[in-house]
């Protein structure tokens, strides 16, 4: 995992974490909501790529695995039951996740404009990355012609948002072949790389998130004023 390094614009603090362990993000995810809750820290968004996970959501109907966990194992893919909303779902390198820890009360924000606005974020990124993407009603996350490139799975604790977005942009998409991705028979799995053949250097897809977060997230400059 490379040095972390952080980049604050105004009170909305980015934290880049490099290539992280699943289960150490949520260690230090969980350390970050208890102390926005308590107002130690302010809204904070935690951007990085996990080695190979499988994680199941509290959704329980949507947790279809595919596979036995010995076999998920012996593929060096970790298996981890969390609660979040949604069901099952992986994360890999060359994938973009992001877990922003806001207060929605503080923001004045609910959690469905909260979800929209994650949505948004995404949509604007993957169009500065050559791929047009939607919503699907009913189906958080983003879609390009049917195929699924971003998911959301987030709770909300106490006016405290965590979890929060993940969308392929380079990773080896066979790891959804373990699971029914959203717990939906027929799904495709899509990424950046796949629907336009183009590498792009994660730092750089990095940078522009940071500039869609400082510019959806600005309720929280607002909020603190």
């Amino acid at each position: 995992m490379k040095k972390e390094e952080t980049e604050t614009l105004d009170c909305l603090c980015i934290r880049d974490c490099g290539l992280m362990r699943y289960r150490e993000a949520l260690e230090l995810l969980l350390e970050l909501v208890d102390r926005r809750r308590a107002g130690d820290i302010g809204d904070t968004v935690l951007v990085l790529e996990h080695e190979p996970v499988i994680t199941l959501g509290a959704r329980q109907t949507a947790n279809k695995l595919l596979a036995s966990t010995e076999e998920v194992a012996a593929k060096g893919i970790d298996l981890v039951d969390i609660r979040r909303g949604g069901g099952v779902t992986a994360h890999n390198p060359g994938q973009l996740v992001f877990y922003p820890i806001l207060h929605l009360q503080n923001a004045r924000v609910g959690i469905n404009e909260y979800i929209r606005e994650l949505e948004q974020i995404g949509i604007e990124l993957l169009r500065s990355l050559g791929v047009g993407s939607d919503r699907k009603k009913g189906f958080p996350g983003l879609w390009v012609d049917g195929r699924k490139i971003a998911s959301i799975g987030v709770r909300v604790s106490k006016f405290v948002t965590y979890h929060g977005m993940a969308i392929n942009i380079s990773n080896d998409l066979s790891i959804f072949d373990y699971f029914v991705p959203c717990g939906l028979d027929g799904v495709q799995m899509t990424s950046v790389v796949k629907e336009t053949g183009r590498e792009h250097a994660m730092k750089d897809v990095k940078r522009r998130l940071s500039e869609l977060l400082g510019k959806h997230f600005s309720f929280s400059k607002e909020a603190a004023k």
